[in-house]
This record gives C-alpha cells, sequence and structure tokens, in this order.
C-alpha cells in the first residue's frame, strides 16, 4: 500500500507491507516492522547509502522466528511462486547509527539442469566504512552478557533461543574476519562484563578461537564449544534448543596458558608424589639428587675429553638392565654403529672397537643382540642430516610420543645448534634451545639428559641461563694429565644445581678400566689435586 511519507513531501513513495514494514523509495526512510509484542525493539532507520527491499517475515527453512527478523531488521524478498529469495542482513554506521551496508545471502541457487547449488552466494551493497558487527544496533552496550558468533544466521539463531533479550552479535565474514572485527570493535565489546565467544567446531572456527583469545581485558572471556552440531542455527534447526542453551551457560572462562589457581593443582601434586623414580649407576649420586624422574632436564657438562659420551654409555646400560624403559639416544658426535659398539662392550666385558677385525661375526653379533634389549634402545641416525633445531625437537617428540621411550640423551647440545651458530663459533642461541627442549621434556613426560661443553671456570658454553632453566647441572672433571695413572683417569662427579632436594656438592668419583672399557664408583684416588667440594 502507497502513502505519504513521515520524514519526506512525498504523498505517496512510503510503501506499507502486509507485515507493517515501510519503505520510502523517495527520501530511504525505512520503518520495520512491530506487532508490539514486549521486547521487539521498533527500528526506524534512515537510509543513506543503501537500499534494502523485501520485507520482514519469519524465516521457515533455517527456523528463524519472525521476531528474531523483526529484531535484527533481516529482510526478505519473494521468488517466483511465492518462496522466499535473497535475504537481506543491514550494517549500521557505528557513528551515526544509520543502515549504510547490508549483506544479500543468495539462499538457494539452482544450476542450469534444475539441481541446487549448495554454496551460499554472498553479496554486499552500500558502504561499509565504519558499520560495527552484525545486530550491534540492537544492544545495549553494556550489561551481564555479550554473545558473538560466526554468522548472520547464527545470530539470529542464538537471540530466538534466549527470546531475543539477550545481546548477540556476529563477525561480519565468518571465521576469517573475526581478529579484525574484535580489534575494530574492542570498545564496544569491552563493555560487557562477560563474552560469550561461540565460532562454528571447525578448523577455521577453532583458529579464529586461538587468535582472539588474548584480544579482549583479562576475565572477560568464556568459550562456548560446541559438540552435538556445527553451529548454532543447526542446534535451533534441530530443535536442541535446551542443549545450546546448556553449553551457552556451562561455556568456560579462559584462563591464559600458565595460570591456574591453587585449587586446580591436588592432581598435579598427587602425580608429582608418585613420578617414579630411575636410580642413577652410582651411589653417590643418588645421595644427592634422589634419581631420576619424569619432565626433568639434566645437564651434563664436561671439558672434551674428559668421558661425557662414556658417561651417557654407563648411564642408558644402566636404565636398560635395571627398568624396563625404553632410551632414546641421540648421539650427534659418533655413528649409529659406533654408538652400538661402546653399548656392545658392555656385554662383552672389553672395548670391542679396539679388536674388531678379529671378532668373528656370530661373537660380535650375540653382543648385539644382547645390546638391542629387546629392541629398547633408539638411536637418531644423523648421516646426512643438516642440523635443524625444529626437526632435532620432532624426533624428540617422536621418540617420546610414538615409540615410548621415557629417557632421552642427546649429545651434545653445541652440535644441536651448530646450524644456526656454524663455524662463527657463536651459541648464543643456546639458551632459547634448552629452554625449548625443557618446554617439550614437560611436553613430552621425558627425563631429558643434555650434554654440554664447558669453557674456563666451569662455565656452560655460550649460556647465562642454561642452569636457570633446567632441573639439574652436574659437573664432569678430570686431571687428565695428572702423573699419577689412578688420577689421570678418574673422573670427579660435581653437582651444581639440584632443583629436587636442593642437595650440591661432589658426588662420586668415576673411574675408567682400560681393560673393560668400563666406568666405575671409586673413592677419591690418593694425589688428586681436585677439590672435595666444588
Amino acid at each position: 500500500m502507497k502513502g505519504p511519507c513521515p520524514v519526506c513531501p512525498s504523498s505517496d513513495g512510503l510503501h506499507t507491507y502486509p507485515t507493517g514494514a515501510a519503505h520510502c523509495f523517495v527520501c530511504g526512510h525505512h520503518s520495520f516492522a512491530t506487532d508490539g509484542t514486549e521486547g521487539i525493539r521498533t527500528k526506524t532507520i534512515k537510509v543513506t547509502k543503501m537500499e534494502q527491499p523485501g520485507f520482514v517475515t519469519a524465516i521457515k527453512d533455517r527456523s528463524i522466528s519472525l521476531d528474531a527478523c523483526k529484531k535484527y531488521g533481516v529482510t526478505t524478498e519473494d521468488k517466483p511462486g511465492g518462496s522466499l529469495g535473497k535475504v537481506h542482513f543491514p550494517y549500521f554506521n557505528k557513528k551515526t547509527g544509520e543502515a549504510t551496508a547490508a549483506k544479500r545471502l543468495i539462499p538457494r541457487v539452482l544450476d542450469k539442469d534444475g539441481e541446487e547449488i549448495k554454496e551460499r552466494i554472498y553479496s554486499w551493497s552500500g558502504d561499509r566504512t565504519d558499520t560495527g558487527l552484525f545486530g550491534q544496533q540492537t544492544c545495549r552496550g553494556s550489561g551481564k552478557f555479550l554473545t558473538i558468533v560466526e554468522g548472520e544466521y547464527d545470530c539470529l539463531a542464538v537471540s530466538d533461543m534466549f527470546n531475543n533479550k539477550f545481546d548477540v552479535v556476529s563477525v561480519k565474514d565468518g571465521a576469517q574476519s573475526a581478529v579484525k572485527d574484535v580489534k575494530e570493535n574492542l570498545e564496544f565489546i569491552d563493555g560487557y562484563d562477560a563474552v560469550v565467544w561461540c565460532m562454528d567446531a571447525d578448523d577455521a572456527g577453532r583458529a579464529a578461537t586461538e587468535q582472539v583469545k588474548d584480544l579482549l581485558s583479562p576475565g572477560r572471556l568464556k568459550i562456548l564449544q560446541l559438540q552435538e552440531y556445527k553451529d548454532p542455527n543447526e542446534y535451533l534447526m534441530n530443535r536442541s534448543v535446551a542443549l545450546f542453551t546448556k553449553a551457552w551457560w556451562d561455556a568456560k572462562p579462559y584462563t591464559p596458558v600458565g595460570i591456574v589457581h591453587a585449587s586446580e593443582t591436588w592432581e598435579a601434586v598427587l602425580e608429582y608424589k608418585h613420578t617414579p623414580m630411575v636410580p642413577y649407576p652410582w651411589a653417590g649420586l643418588n645421595d644427592i639428587l634422589l634419581g631420576q624422574r619424569a619432565k626433568e632436564v639434566v645437564v651434563w657438562a664436561a671439558e672434551t675429553g674428559v668421558g661425557k659420551s662414556q658417561t651417557m654409555r654407563e648411564l642408558i646400560d644402566h636404565i636398560i638392565v635395571t627398568t624396563d624403559e625404553k632410551v632414546g639416544c641421540l648421539m650427534l658426535e659418533e655413528s649409529t654403529a659406533k654408538s652400538m659398539l661402546g653399548w656392545m662392550s658392555f656385554h662383552a666385558g672389553r672395548p670391542l672397537h679396539k679388536d674388531l677385525a678379529n671378532i668373528p661375526d656370530a661373537e660380535l653379533r650375540g653382543y648385539w643382540e644382547k645390546a638391542c634389549a629387546g629392541d629398547r634402545f633408539v638411536l637418531l641416525d644423523h648421516k646426512g642430516w643438516k642440523n635443524d633445531i625444529n626437526v632435532l625437537k620432532s624426533r624428540v617428540r617422536y621418540m617420546a610420543k610414538a615409540l615410548g621411550c621415557t629417557k632421552i640423551i642427546l649429545d651434545h647440545l653445541h652440535i644441536a645448534l651448530s646450524s644456526v651458530s656454524g663455524a662463527s663459533g657463536d651459541w648464543s642461541g643456546i639458551d632459547e634451545l634448552v629452554t625449548e627442549l625443557a618446554a617439550l621434556a614437560l611436553e613430552c613426560n621425558v627425563c631429558l639428559h643434555l650434554v654440554s661443553h664447558v669453557s674456563e671456570g666451569r662455565a656452560l658454553r655460550g649460556s647465562k641461563g642454561i642452569a636457570k632453566v633446567v632441573d639439574a647441572v652436574i659437573y664432569l672433571e678430570r686431571d687428565k694429565h695428572h702423573e699419577n695413572p689412578d688420577v689421570a683417569n678418574t673422573t670427579m662427579v660435581v653437582v651444581d644445581k639440584n632443583r629436587f632436594s636442593g642437595d650440591v656438592g661432589t658426588a662420586c668419583y668415576l673411574k675408567y678400566d682400560k681393560t673393560t672399557g668400563r666406568m666405575a664408583e671409586c673413592a677419591k684416588p690418593i694425589g688428586a689435586n681436585v677439590p672435595e667440594e666444588f
């Protein structure tokens, strides 16, 4: 029905639709329909830069009510035959309050054969500059709750499921625009005590959630994780309003990683109490460190030629012999063959490499089978491998999570970092590497043993912070050139850091037997010039 416009002088420019909505095609004045139902807002909007045709009606194929469409000013055009055509979602300028743009949706498109094209087609009209979130004009701008969803239909659906009484908005272009939209409307969003964030239950939605977690003011964000259906509109269409509203009320407040309440730590205390302890091969070291545990990082530091690798072999053999645990070994200074020969020598009781050519293959295989320990050794074959730190971390993670290794030895740190430092000798990145490895030990629930070189004065080479990150630092010292062979072949083991118990000092002495190739705990050798305490 045509009639006079209440805004402009036109006597017949105002078209009034059966729903009560009216639009003036002369000045652009628009009035959305209202039936007087409590809680339904009547909007009178001066449209200056866009024209929104159609009429306000329920969108039945989406289970969207008439009241929801009235609240948000959504209009629909007729298609031939009386079915619904394009749906228009108005967007409002934040500064002027005017409807300056609209997103148009063609809900169903048929191809030339009459088959439905499932992909919905969107287009924009008008000026999107300074427009807010979809539905922002319906909101109070403050209060207890604001719900943010991924699409316009979801916005209408959530509003419907709460009887159109809650403030609900949508980002403009789905998950891809979420971060941008939140940043641009942060002042509006921060006006609410709690923001319920509800993206679709798909990869794009989860990615958007991860990206916006830290944008909002602390304590405001609650994340609604959908379980039964992909998005809120599907809940409404499947008559699962009760399920959605329960999930909405149960939405968990976002807590940044690393922040926990003391009341949430009991399980962690019990886990710590019952963490298995595996003893070291030497009593003196056990007296101080009280064994080795999962999630710990232990650094073994020494000068070149003191016997770091041999000490690691003793440690590995002890774990294999005394436990049923699996050990991962990244021996970056030697080949897998040399590593295996070192462990095979334990079972032979002599250093096999000194007489390898004269040992029959059958005898050698017997030592090899014993050293394999039922396949509880896992080695990194680094031949031809460029020491990429990310690759190194992935191999540690694979050993732990896929193969079940609970103890992992990395010998040594400076080779692992050589891809970064190169020939320059710049080890400035070693602290970062150790920090990342410490996080990896926590993630993978393993005890990680790291071998490191020392500079003059027992300083960990290239590091100012390794000792701050790890759980224990053990120094190995030997007076290699002492005139007394007992002294020259004896390594002093000193604990310089012990986060578990706090005890530090000289733990024990290990004497290397050239005949057997083994290191065994011994008394302090007479004539040793090394101090009793560190």
